[in-house]
């Protein structure tokens, strides 16, 4: 099997870290997958956010009350953040960039898990955004899509099986539906 179908089989969402901090070089690694994501019109309408404080990562936890307490279990939490006025395919840019850190946490042995945040709530007046721009003093009109946290794995998940893939979601040459 080829070695990156391993590494997309292997990826899984991990919610429970050790503890254990990153290295400086594992902390490069992910920022720089990051940084060399592809963007439209190379536009390059993202920006990270880097954060390894203890305090900062359980305050970025209470974002979303219902998903994001695993975030204060992170070594490392990066923000991700989008520029709408310099493209207007800034989420899709984010995304790429935030999958990108994903599979390069998986290829370096840690673990990792993206936290939405945009079209989310902190509270029923404060969206998720909202909140987390007045905790990280982020300007207008940067806009954050999601945090990922990272961490060495508290234990390893299976990996995904080929098996198991929904290839009826594929359709060749036309959508067709499974009565046809």
């Amino acid at each position: 099997m080829d070695p990156f179908q391993q590494l997309l089989l292997r990826r899984r969402s991990t919610r429970r870290y050790t503890g254990e901090l990153l290295t400086p070089d594992q902390t490069r690694a992910l920022l720089e997958s990051a940084l060399l994501s592809p963007t439209s019109k190379n536009s390059r309408s993202w920006e990270f956010i880097a954060v390894e404080e203890k305090k900062m990562l359980e305050a970025l936890s209470r974002c979303k009350p219902n998903s994001g307490g695993l975030l204060a279990g992170a070594a490392l939490a990066v923000v991700v953040l989008g520029n709408p006025l310099d493209s207007d395919a800034w989420i899709e840019d984010a995304s790429i960039a935030a999958i990108n850190m994903q599979l390069q946490a998986e290829s370096l042995g840690l673990g990792s898990c993206w936290v939405q945040v945009r079209n989310r709530s902190y509270s029923d007046s404060m969206s998720a955004g909202e909140y987390i721009n007045d905790l990280l003093g982020i300007p207008m009109p940067l806009e954050v899509l999601c945090v990922v946290a990272f961490g060495v794995k508290e234990k390893e998940r299976p990996s995904a099986a080929l098996e198991l893939l929904p290839w009826e979601k594929v359709h060749v040459g036309r959508y067709s539906t499974n009565e046809e």
